[in-house]
This record gives structure tokens, sequence and C-alpha cells, in this order.
């Protein structure tokens, strides 16, 4: 049973009302930041309700449900409005094994969670394939915490050059997963740090032009990730709680 549509809507105004905020104190702009909703905890009817009041990007954690909401969604909008192109991005926020990797070629518009150049290259080669390009975030285990993925600190410039020579692959930053803490404050030591190495890579002038997003802040620390540069938020909780 789903959340309930009053409830969804209370809770969407309300995170972006603090984006707005977080925006506003670190003189940003709100509309800099693109808030991705993570469904995999939503209802189907409470995704349709969030795609109804203006959500475009829309993120899952694993390949299976992923596919099953791509469709499921798309066949949705194209009966609702008469028209077979989707009306809402999909974004691959959860680890992504190199087995499943063919599979998401052609249903998001972008993979957060590159961690490997195997990972990347086996992608890569499945995109060529497709005549396909895919755009892609590099993960970094900023928080050097032994169970999160990610590449390493030291690692992550040497990898995000590797990955720009994969031509069917568009890197345009990079994500990263704090602690999980009920403090928000813990986990300003990793957007900070991810914000760091980003602005090294673009002084080296990794990822060219297009290297522009941070990837970074959940439902629990959301508001400190916008205070420190991110770009792309990545919220479930908040929404569907």
């Amino acid at each position: 049973m789903g959340v309930g549509r009053k409830k969804i809507g209370e809770n969407l105004r309300r995170v972006r009302d603090e984006i707005a905020a977080a925006a506003e104190r670190a003189r940003r702009r709100a509309e800099d930041v693109r808030l991705v909703v993570v469904t995999k905890a939503a209802d189907v009817e409470d995704i349709k309700h969030l795609v109804d009041l203006g959500v475009t990007d829309l993120g899952e954690n694993r390949v299976q449900q992923l596919l099953a909401r791509v469709e499921e969604i798309g066949d949705w909008l194209g009966r609702k409005r008469k028209s077979p192109a989707p009306a809402v991005r999909w974004h691959m926020v959860g680890h992504l094994q190199r087995n499943k990797a063919r599979k998401v070629i052609g249903r998001v518009a972008m993979i957060h969670s590159i961690d490997s150049l195997r990972l990347a290259e086996e992608l890569a080669a499945r995109a060529e394939q497709a005549e396909r390009t895919v755009e892609v975030l590099l993960q970094v285990n900023c928080s050097e915490e032994p169970q999160k993925e990610g590449v390493a600190v030291g690692a992550a410039a040497h990898l995000a050059e590797q990955i720009c020579t994969l031509k069917p692959l568009h890197l345009t930053g990079l994500m990263a997963m704090a602690p999980i803490a009920r403090d928000a404050e813990k986990a300003r030591a990793t957007f900070v740090r991810l914000r760091e190495i980003f602005d090294d890579m673009r002084r080296d002038k990794i990822g060219g032009k297009d290297f522009r997003h941070l990837s970074m802040g959940m439902s629990q620390d959301y508001p400190v990730a916008v205070e420190e540069g991110a770009t792309i938020v990545r919220i479930g909780t908040a929404i569907f709680q």
C-alpha cells in the first residue's frame, strides 16, 4: 500500500524547500541542483503521482527492479500521453555488476556507480554494440569505509582518465556516499573531500567541459551536500516516509 498522494506532495514540497534553503545559504541557485527520487521502496501508484507532480528524474538501486519500473512507468506514460517517448529520466544509482551492464544500456539516462576499469570497459563494449553513448559518474569511496563501493581516493583521477578514453562513455562527474549517521554534519567531510577531488580533476582538465556533476547527498544529509556543491541529490525515504 502506498504512502498517499497528499503525504507525498507534502514531502516533495518540503524536500524542494530544503534544497532551495541550502542553496541560498551557499549562494547557489536551487535550479542547479537536480533531485533524483529513488523509488526502490515505493508503490508504483506513488511513483506515477510523483511524475504527475513534475518529478522527471527517478533512480533505482537494483537492475531487476529498475528494468521492471522503466517498463511499467513507460507503458503508463505511453497510454497517458499517447506517445511512446518517456517523460522521465532513469538513473542507476546502486552498485552495477559487470554481467548486468548490457541490461541497462538504452534504459537509463545516467549511471552513478562506475567504480572499476573492468566495469567501464564492459559498459563501453555493450554501448558500442548497441550504437549508444552512456552518461556515467565515477563513484569514489571518500569516507574510506571498507564495506562501501567506490574507487579509492588516490586512484580516482587515474581511473577517470582511463574512462575518458572509452568513447561510448561520457564521464560527467563524481558520486559518493557519506557514512550513515543521525547527525548530518558527520557527512560534511565526505562531501568536502569529493568536491576537492572534483576541483582537482577540473583543474587538470579531466572529463572536459561537460565534467560538472557532484552526485552526493541522500535523505539524511542532502542539505549539507547542497551546501558543499552537490548538483544531484538522491532521495528516497524523505519522499516516501
